[in-house]
């Protein structure tokens, strides 16, 4: 699905030119049709010779509506430029044109309307005028089409030069992050909000929880329409209206975004490259005001020129451009920049969400440079180090780019040393990608806390797993692969349930092995009762747990292992013959006192070898 977007100066016959090519009148608003002129966007389809279906957005041409013009250029594929072979290029023509290129709108048709008014001689002139119109623009070397709205002259050569052109065109490229900037919003009785757009950068399906921003509003899919008829999923590149739930029509205004949540942030701050148009009025100053245009949001801004004091006509810059108003944005969005009389320029966001930088700072030059040049595998490590980890799907939506090839990169950045992959849960669609510096950091923090752990424990064989994971910082599924990756990679030990590092072990001076064999001698002298006021240095009673001398039921009463066992395997013993026992019963059985046998059988609950039913225990 290819969206087709007019162009051309007030009163060239745009409106009239949809019409005869599709049968549709895009002119829907009553002061449209009394003043014989369009206000606001029109909107219609039409099937090529291909079979091929297009969508038309019609835009105004009056120089007071250049702002709903520009909410209508965004996104679309291919531009059709109408210019009326009795008057040529007029001051419009060349805003729209300029508006056109600064968007980088690569595809065109130019249209040359009302041709059953001029002679040949001027038609050829006027084909002339627009040629040189073009050069130096995304639209240089378009076909030119004479056609009359009037007579049909020409209407099935244009058409079939929109199909050519789209023919060698790419589809618009699934990002999987699906964006719908909205120009329209109305209700319909019966159904409620319904809200039209152009779908950029993935698809939408109904029954889908969506999101508007920048309001943050919540709501759901409710049905999708494409040229009146119904679609369970939309395409990306497609004009939808979409149905929803949740939301008000008169809540929503042009230029809110209606997409999945969870990825996009509005921003009021971006990097930019700037750039000014040539017949710019004046110089483009360090810290002017402008009016900030990027698909259908509209807004104040102020731009910081971070390389020089201004920028005269044609010139072009590093910038960051401060918004009034946060506007949903994504790196390389291209965006328009005007005073309040005119176009001047735009350009396009190297990065949504950058600090804010010093002027005329090198480093950050050469930042906003690599940002504009650089590879995908450049890029997507640019990424990384702002954010580590990131999934495929995540790293394709920060960096532009779609997930198959992000998948692809990231594994010629593991074999370059540019990036550490772990293996998710979902196979490839769960990587988790790590910058080499971000893992670099990660495995170094791990490392100093397992030193300063045996620094501090030195008699313990290693820290727990939770308390490294709660010290990272790590959700639980994300542990598991970054433990695997460490131990793979030598940095740390794993040890039933414990983690160390690799050179790690434990040995007791001989004051404190003769400390253990005095202690083990006086649990033994009473095996089901022992002492429990001995006092022992509790590091030096956690080696012997961890060397499975002692076993501690609760924090007073230890055993000796051999003790522990032959407890066990006679309350088990009993159990088996009798079905159940109490505590008074595990007691006259031991010949200890409840002292020791309500530990024990606590012990034994959390161990589940048995389970208490009332005053009764029996096995599990």
């Amino acid at each position: 699905m290819y969206v087709i977007g007019t162009a051309g100066h007030v009163d060239h016959g745009k409106s009239a030119l949809v019409q005869a090519l599709t049968g549709i009148d895009p002119d829907r608003l009553p002061q449209e049709k009394e003043r014989g002129m369009t206000l606001d966007l029109g909107f219609a389809w039409m099937s090529l010779p291909s079979g091929r279906e297009v969508s038309i957005v019609d835009v105004p041409g009056h120089e007071r509506f250049v702002r709903n013009m520009l909410a209508g250029a965004g996104g679309v594929d291919l531009a059709l430029l109408v210019v009326a072979a009795d008057e040529g290029v007029m001051p419009q023509t060349s805003e729209h044109l300029a508006i056109l290129d600064l968007l980088q709108v690569k595809r065109g048709v130019v249209a040359l309307a009302k041709s059953d008014l001029a002679d040949p001689d001027l038609l050829e002139l006027v084909a002339a005028e627009v040629e040189e119109l073009l050069e130096g623009t995304t639209l240089q070397g378009s076909p030119i089409v004479a056609v009359s709205a009037i007579t049909g002259q020409g209407l099935d050569e244009l058409k079939k030069a929109i199909d050519a052109v789209l023919e060698a065109s790419e589809p618009r490229k699934d990002l999987g992050r699906p964006r719908l900037p909205i120009d329209r919003s109305f209700t319909v009785a019966g159904f409620g909000t319904v809200v039209t757009g152009t779908l950029v950068d993935g698809y939408l399906s109904t029954g889908q929880q969506v999101e508007l921003l920048p309001s943050g509003r919540p709501a759901r899919i409710r049905g999708l329409q494409t040229h009146k008829q119904k679609l369970e999923r939309a395409a990306p590149g497609s004009r939808v209206a979409a149905n929803i739930s949740g939301v008000a029509h008169h809540e929503i205004e042009r230029g809110e975004v209606l997409t999945t949540s969870g990825w996009l942030r509005p921003t009021a701050l971006v990097d930019a490259k700037v750039r000014l148009l040539p017949d710019a009025p004046r110089p483009l100053r360090h810290n002017a005001g402008t009016v900030f245009y990027a698909f259908t949001s509209e807004c104040e801004a102020r731009v910081r020129l971070l390389e020089t004091q201004e920028l005269r006509p044609g010139e072009e810059g590093w910038a960051q451009v401060h918004l009034r108003q946060p506007v949903p944005l994504v790196k390389d969005d291209l965006f328009v920049l005007r005073s309040p009389e005119t176009t001047i320029g735009g350009g396009r966001v190297l990065d949504a969400h950058p600090r804010r930088h010093r002027r005329l700072h090198q480093p950050t030059l050469e930042r906003l440079k690599a940002l504009e040049e650089g590879t995908l595998s450049e890029a997507l490590a640019r990424a990384l180090e702002a954010e580590s980890p990131l999934t495929p799907r995540q790293l394709s939506q920060r960096a532009n780019v779609p997930a198959n090839e992000v998948r692809t990169s990231l594994k010629e950045m593991e074999r370059e040393h540019l990036a550490v992959i772990l293996p998710g849960p979902g196979g490839d669609e769960d990587l988790l990608a790590y910058s080499t510096v971000a893992w670099a950091r990660l495995s170094e923090e791990a490392t100093r806390f397992l030193r300063s752990y045996h620094a501090r424990r030195p008699l313990r064989r290693g820290a727990p797993r939770e308390e490294l994971r709660s010290h990272l910082h790590l959700s639980p599924q994300l542990f598991v692969p970054v433990l695997d990756r460490m131990t793979a990679d030598g940095l740390l030990a794993q040890e039933e349930g414990l983690l160390r590092t690799p050179d790690h072990s434990v040995s007791l001076s001989q004051a404190q092995r003769g400390q253990a064999e005095a202690y083990l001698q006086e649990l033994s002298a009473q095996p089901y009762s022992p002492p429990t006021d001995r006092p022992i240095d509790p590091e030096l009673l956690s080696y012997l747990a961890d060397e499975r001398r002692v076993v501690r039921v609760d924090d007073t009463v230890v055993f000796t292992t051999e003790a522990y066992k032959e407890m066990v395997e006679r309350v088990v013993r009993f159990i088996r013959e009798k079905g159940r026992t109490t505590v008074a019963e595990v007691r006259n059985l031991l010949g200890t006192s409840r002292k020791y046998v309500m530990p024990l059988l606590l012990h034994m609950d959390r161990q589940r070898i048995t389970r208490r039913i009332g005053d009764d225990r029996v096995l599990r």
